[in-house]
């Protein structure tokens, strides 16, 4: 079956709502852990990960930073609206260059409450500013709002943390608190941009580094921005009618000369999270058009939602990775900064990684679907198990390691 044929219903499963941790455990490395390997499941916790990670592996994580993102404003009379922002709405603006924006932005952002949006502006005052916010352009679900500050110095960036709200996940169904401005993100977060967090890494800690390094295991780091479009259902009968959101991703060169070194010498690599997975497979892809036209733009390399399925080749991970490698000498290129738009469903053979960190995720989501490319069906003995066994699910819930069938 073509990859666009499946059908979402064949990736559900009942999820009580008892089951959905609506909070992070006291400390991060004690969240249980399930291990799949061969058809066999054992279940530990993350502080014993490395015992069943092989020696001198290489797991790359996802150091997006999550931004405030929820911004609270009161119109003349008292009403709140709430701002969600969702991505910079200049065209090839970067999260990063965005953020750093000094006296006015533009975003594409979610308005909740919108009918007692009023006024044409909507002020935010405080003793050290003034912060405003104006629609700019209507859109289809979303609107276009320029953001404008006093004093003019300060940094979009530096605004949110003052006044913005850590952007919890929806179904968590309670409102941002103090422990969401830690817990809600990594220990090793470090570029701004995310709108949600990579949660597979929630539960490393510096303790659990240690024991790692201890075992010939080293690390690297990409960077992919959540966006918002992460909790996206799928609402078509079939993955064709479903449209993957594009994040932004920013790789330094020699994060993928490690990989192919790590390629080269037969050593795992582990994709710790579905936003490093999907930005591993992409560089294998962006590797494949680099190769067929060396001479190509970035714009020409981004990956498409369907590339993957649509494109024949034959070519191995380590030419790809030498041939991308070969594109950024050329273009004098020392980060690969685009957007991907890669999805990762059933059919799927993964071309870098051997294996996956990740949380448990939804029902009917783009998500699931990628855990089922990379265990096959046994994804449901998988999510069986973890619920027969007291598991805790989703952003918040403990996590499983998941090597490639």
């Amino acid at each position: 079956m073509q990859a666009q044929q499946f059908k979402i219903e064949h990736f559900t499963y009942d999820l009580p709502e008892n089951r959905i941790a609506k909070y992070p455990l006291a400390e991060r490395a004690s969240s249980k852990l399930l291990v799949y390997q061969k058809g066999a499941i054992e279940e530990d916790t993350y502080g014993n990960i490395a015992q069943y990670i092989p020696e001198n592996a290489l797991l790359i994580f996802n150091d997006t930073k999550v931004i405030h993102a929820r911004i609270i404003f009161q119109n003349a009379t008292g009403g709140k609206v709430e701002v969600f922002c969702l991505e910079p709405a200049e065209e090839n603006a970067t999260p990063d260059v965005a953020m750093a924006q000094t006296g006015s932005v533009r975003w594409k952002c979610l308005v909740g409450r919108m009918h007692k949006w009023k006024e044409k502006v909507l002020i935010h005052r405080s003793p050290e500013f003034l912060f405003s916010a104006e629609i700019m352009q209507h859109g289809e679900g979303t609107h276009t709002i320029e953001f404008s500050w006093q004093p003019a110095s300060l940094s979009f960036a530096e605004l949110l943390e003052s006044i913005g709200e850590m952007p919890i996940p929806p179904y968590l169904k309670r409102e941002c608190e103090a422990i969401d401005t830690s817990r809600y993100q990594t220990v090793y977060a470090k570029q701004k941009g995310s709108v949600a967090a990579p949660t597979a890494g929630l539960h490393f800690t510096e303790s659990i580094f240690e024991r790692l390094q201890a075992k010939g295991i080293s690390k690297n780091y990409v960077t992919l921005h959540v966006g918002a479009g992460t909790f996206k259902p799928v609402k078509s009968e079939t993955m064709e009618g479903h449209e993957m959101h594009a994040e932004w991703i920013d790789v330094q060169a020699e994060t993928i000369e490690n990989i192919l070194e790590q390629l080269q010498t037969t050593g795992k690599t582990i994709a710790v999270g579905t936003t490093s997975l999907r930005t591993m497979e992409t560089l294998y892809w962006m590797g494949v058009k680099a190769h067929e036209t060396p001479k190509a733009n970035i714009q020409a390399l981004e990956i498409k939602q369907w590339d993957p399925y649509e494109i024949i080749t034959d070519l191995s991970a380590i030419d790809a990775l030498q041939s991308l490698l070969a594109w950024m000498n050329l273009h004098k290129a020392p980060r690969l900064i685009c957007k991907t738009q890669i999805i990762i469903v059933p059919t799927y053979r993964l071309k870098i990684a051997d294996a996956l960190i990740t949380n448990f995720h939804q029902p009917n989501s783009t998500l699931l679907l990628l855990v089922a490319a990379v265990t096959g069906e046994n994804w449901r003995d998988i999510y069986n198990y973890a619920l027969e066994n007291e598991f805790r699910f989703l952003s918040y819930g403990d996590g499983s390691l998941l090597f490639n069938e």
